[in-house]
């Protein structure tokens, strides 16, 4: 896949367009009702329907069921989902064939190694991710928090994704965006925190400069 920026937590019609203009592949939408972030279906339509279509549209979720999710996905008219919380392999058969899936892995102590083992049941139950995303522990908060993942390990452990496209995330920066990338060589990055004003409320000149400073990484490291 060709590097893949998201510029997570879009709340409003402005900041995703600020996201698009600045040349991001994808906005994520969080449907975690305890998020700061938080967005219902009704305000993510409006969103979405002010995009271009080239953008992907990705839903953020935490442990909702599957009726829940397909019910928002149908609404939104979304592209994809991000599964944030302890949702079972089981549930991927049960998504839209065509919705891609975006496994978000909270990594902390034991670094990819949960993760691996999670894989190996995807591949038992007949469908993996499309893409694994590689967040900071952040507790309950479920990613969002603005903390580091910790670089090296994941780096280290890289090999055990399973040759899936890994994007990373956890507390970036546009100032912090390019050591990230030359020191775990990602297939893309997420930010949420790292670009806003205030929490729901983004800065279009951090997304500028966070865009820009990660595709220049990014062309450095091929």
């Amino acid at each position: 896949m060709a590097f893949w920026i998201k510029i997570c937590g879009i709340t409003n019609v402005e900041d995703a367009r600020a996201a698009a203009d600045a040349g991001a592949d994808a906005i994520g939408l969080n449907f975690f009702s305890k998020s700061r972030r938080f967005i219902d279906s009704q305000a993510a339509r409006r969103i979405v329907d002010k995009l271009p279509s080239g953008i992907l549209k990705v839903g953020v979720f935490v442990n909702h069921n599957i009726n829940q999710i397909a019910d928002i996905i149908q609404k939104v008219g979304l592209d994809a989902v991000q599964l944030h919380g302890d949702e079972h392999p089981a549930l991927f058969s049960e998504l839209p064939p065509h919705v891609r899936i975006v496994r978000a892995h909270r990594c902390g102590r034991e670094g990819l190694a949960p993760l691996a083992r999670y894989l190996g049941e995807c591949h038992a139950l007949g469908r993996m991710p499309d893409a694994i995303l590689i967040d900071a522990d952040a507790g309950a908060s479920f990613g969002g928090s603005g903390s580091l993942a910790d670089w090296a390990l994941i780096r280290d452990q890289k090999h055990l994704v399973d040759g899936l496209p890994l994007l990373l995330a956890g507390g970036l920066t546009p100032d912090n965006v390019a050591t990230a990338i030359e020191a775990v060589s990602p297939n893309g990055v997420d930010v949420a925190s790292g670009v806003e004003r205030e929490p729901g409320r983004k800065d279009s000149r951090l997304i500028v400069r966070f865009v820009t400073t990660a595709r220049d990484a990014s062309a450095r490291i091929k």
